[in-house]
């Protein structure tokens, strides 16, 4: 059996390079990306220092892909297939604001949003870190800002202030969340919840 196994893993390079993505999201948000060396990664994934450098030449690239098939869509999972699916936007927001916290009360703790701890770690010393973050960010924003666009209040603003709106979300969310990391606990994404339902109530973007 075990040669099977290892013949499998070599002629299955996408699997090879999908877990070794896997792994190194999970480091990279529970140690951070700078505290993470190949050697970690090796252990942890079970693969060979040259498999491992084939798919990732540089732990920069590796980083890179992990924030462009990880990170992103993960953001498209929690937040913006969410919101483009709900009726409106206060009702995504609000079921994204509660899937989020009934998480973190069922595993006990709070890890962070993965594009927020990759953002404080590494946009300041790297461009092409800070311009791959910057496009999650954007796309990010943009999904909320056509929500934005179809609401009462949304359709009364040009496209910058809904942008702006948008920005103005994303920040409260994401600044709640390191709140949460701080105090390992909801209670601050609960308060952020509520305090942006009535925000979007009160400019007419529910």
């Amino acid at each position: 059996m075990k040669p099977t196994s290892n013949r499998t893993r070599q002629n299955d390079p996408e699997g090879l390079r999908n877990r070794v993505l896997d792994v190194a999201a999970d480091l990279f948000q529970m140690r951070g990306y700078h505290a993470t060396s190949m050697k970690d990664l090796i252990q942890a994934t079970g693969v060979s220092g040259g498999a491992l450098h084939h798919h990732f030449p540089t732990k920069k690239s590796l980083a890179l892909s992990v924030i462009a098939d990880r990170v992103a869509p993960a953001v498209r999972q929690t937040w913006i297939d969410p919101i483009r699916a709900a009726p409106s936007l206060a009702r995504g927001i609000s079921g994204v604001f509660a899937e989020i916290t009934r998480a973190a009360d069922a595993h006990g703790r709070v890890a962070g949003c993965p594009l927020n701890n990759l953002a404080l770690e590494l946009v300041l010393s790297d461009a092409d870190f800070r311009n791959a973050i910057d496009a999650v960010f954007v796309e990010w924003q943009s999904a909320l800002a056509e929500r934005i666009a179809e609401t009462r209040g949304g359709a009364l603003l040009d496209r910058a202030k809904r942008t702006d709106a948008a920005a103005f979300i994303v920040s409260v969310y994401s600044g709640a969340m390191t709140l949460a990391k701080s105090k390992q606990n909801a209670s601050s994404l609960r308060s952020a919840a509520s305090i942006l339902s009535y925000w979007l109530r009160e400019r007419e973007f529910a």
